[in-house]
This record gives structure tokens, C-alpha cells and sequence, in this order.
């Protein structure tokens, strides 16, 4: 595949970046209180949609208002980011919890309690 054949991949990483480092302080919604961390950023070929992945410590609740939190903060964040990477255009943004470590755990659970005798 060419180097334009990635880009999508390449700018899905460095929006993770900076997305992080908006997180880490730029952000001052109080929802988001350090809580969250960008795991993955997926963006579709076309660079028009991005889904990112976010994994937010804290309850139910917490999760909830921090997503709400990103998602009030979306403009913001694609503004940045069209300065920050050089890019007529930010993909839309679409703020995921990532449970990949809870359904992990989960499996993790399920074959443990299928080894033990009993």
C-alpha cells in the first residue's frame, strides 16, 4: 500500500496525541477532572469521521458526564485540531467508552471459573 494509503492511520495517532494533551489541562470542564485518557483513535479513510476511544475512571456516572463533557467540548477540540495538525478539515468526533479492559477481565472470569474443579 502508499504512503497515502496511511494516512488515516497517521492522523488517527497524532489526534490521539493531542487529544491527550488537551485532556492532561487545556480541557476545564469539571466532568472530565483528569479522569480520562484517549486509548485508541479510529479514523475512516475518507478523514471525515473519528471515533475515539476513551477509558474514564470513576462510576457510572462519572463515565456518563465525562462523555458528555468530551462531547460539549467537541467544537473545541476540532478547532484545535485543525490548527495543531496543519488540516483544512478535523474529522467529526465521536467519544467512545473503551470497556475493552472490563470485557477482557470478564473473559479472563469466565476461564478461570471453567478450569476449577467442582
Amino acid at each position: 500500500m502508499t504512503v497515502a494509503g496511511h494516512r488515516h492511520e497517521r492522523i488517527a495517532g497524532e489526534i490521539q496525541q493531542e487529544i491527550s494533551v488537551m485532556l492532561a489541562g487545556e480541557l476545564k470542564d469539571p466532568r472530565l477532572g483528569g479522569l480520562a485518557t484517549v486509548t485508541e483513535v479510529r479514523v475512516s479513510p475518507d478523514l471525515k469521521h473519528a471515533r475515539v476511544y476513551v477509558r474514564v475512571m470513576g462510576t457510572e456516572e462519572e463515565q456518563g458526564a465525562a462523555l458528555e463533557g468530551l462531547h460539549a467540548a467537541s467544537g473545541f477540540i476540532r478547532h484545535e485540531l485543525t490548527e495543531r495538525l496543519l488540516v483544512r478539515r478535523a474529522p467529526e468526533l465521536n467519544f467512545v467508552l473503551d470497556r475493552s479492559e472490563e470485557y477482557g477481565q470478564r473473559i479472563e472470569d469466565l476461564i478461570r471459573r471453567n478450569k476449577t474443579p467442582g
